[in-house]
């Protein structure tokens, strides 16, 4: 097996040998702290919907902190019954726009867009688009969706959401392609194209959850795994399956994905206090877990901070000087994609 073979992309931001690297996933909030809550009753916001009015000086804090990436979901709905959760507001293309305007280091993540609810020529525009304009940060996580709610509204079948996923998800690879445009029948209506084409040779795909997939299509067809947050035997045993199944389809070893939603004490030797998908815990023992996990095969972890009772720039700073430095040390040195040209490789994109 070849595991070196593949051009550089954004994945390599976020997946350094030897290393769990950090990234940051957005709303960036305090809503699920008692102190955020109190706040969001004072300021007249429902259950759900976060305080947006720090996002572009917090984004900037961590694009210069030294953190690989920032995320964002994919809610086009907020259902405040069934789920109460408006994810980061923005649509994810147009906020990818912004955040490609405002930052200059870290990979920029979805996780996933809901693939089914769009036209695959439309999210290959946009993820073309995002790419160019961030000089080839981009990771396209994508999804099924969970939310039944979101499929009727458009007229959609949602018990079919799979096999479109598929489709879909072959026929952005083909537009990004030179040689026409795909017709979704195996044809391609050569005088037409989509244009711009990613700045990188492919945008990277990864998986948020199993998309109505198996184990199998998954490491075969797409370029890493985002799983949910769980125990490390269980996470370790999800990333072994995920390896197992790429080398059996003589694959690179792929990028394994996970979250922590953290509230980071002010004491540093704090011990944790479990809370679902994540914990309250001091610095020194949130280091200890992070190797655990990095034991366990997790590549990369992206942090949601919305249950942060302690300020934003605070936490973010903590994170940066300390754990940051701790999880870095003896690992290779981090790549780096600023100064790549915006211009594509002449060959074209890949498929995975």
């Amino acid at each position: 097996m070849d595991t070196h073979s593949r051009s550089a992309t954004a994945l390599d931001l976020i997946n350094r040998p030897g290393q769990l690297t950090l990234g940051i996933e957005l709303p960036l909030d305090n809503d699920w702290s008692p102190e955020g809550e109190a706040r969001r009753v004072a300021d007249g916001r429902p259950h759900g919907v976060p305080d947006l009015s720090r996002y572009p000086e917090l984004v900037r804090q961590i694009d210069a902190s030294g953190f690989a990436a920032i995320w964002m979901r994919d809610v086009p709905v907020f259902d405040p019954r069934n789920f109460g959760d408006a994810g980061s507001i923005y649509d994810p293309f147009v906020n990818l726009g912004f955040l490609a305007g405002i930052t200059k280091h870290v990979a920029l993540g979805t996780a996933g867009i809901v693939l089914p609810l769009r036209h695959p020529m439309m999210v290959a525009k946009a993820a073309a688009s995002v790419d160019r304009l961030s000089c080839g940060r981009l990771i396209l996580g994508l999804a099924s969706g969970d939310r039944p709610v979101e499929y009727p509204l458009l007229g959609l079948d949602f018990e079919g959401r799979g096999e479109t996923f598929r489709q879909s998800l072959a026929y952005m690879r083909d537009a990004w392609k030179d040689g026409g445009l795909p017709l979704g029948d195996g044809r391609k209506a050569a005088e037409l194209d989509l244009l711009p084409k990613p700045s990188q040779q492919t945008i990277p795909t990864i998986i948020a959850g199993n998309g109505q997939q198996s184990d199998e299509w998954i490491a075969s067809n797409m370029d890493g795994r985002f799983v949910y947050p769980g125990g490390v035997d269980r996470t370790a045993g999800q990333a072994a399956d995920f390896r197992r199944l790429r080398h059996a389809a003589d694959l690179d070893r792929g990028v394994f994905i996970s979250a922590f939603h953290l509230d980071l004490a002010d004491d540093p030797g704090e011990l944790p206090t479990p809370r679902r998908f994540g914990a309250r815990i001091g610095r020194k023992p949130l280091v200890d877990h992070l190797e655990q996990l990095r034991g366990a095969g997790v590549d990369h972890l992206a942090v949601l901070l919305r249950p942060s009772r302690r300020p934003l720039p605070e936490v973010i700073d903590e994170l940066a000087r300390e754990v940051l430095s701790d999880l870095a040390h003896g690992a290779l040195p981090a790549p780096s994609l600023e100064n790549t040209t915006p211009e594509r490789d002449a060959a074209g994109p890949k498929g995975t």
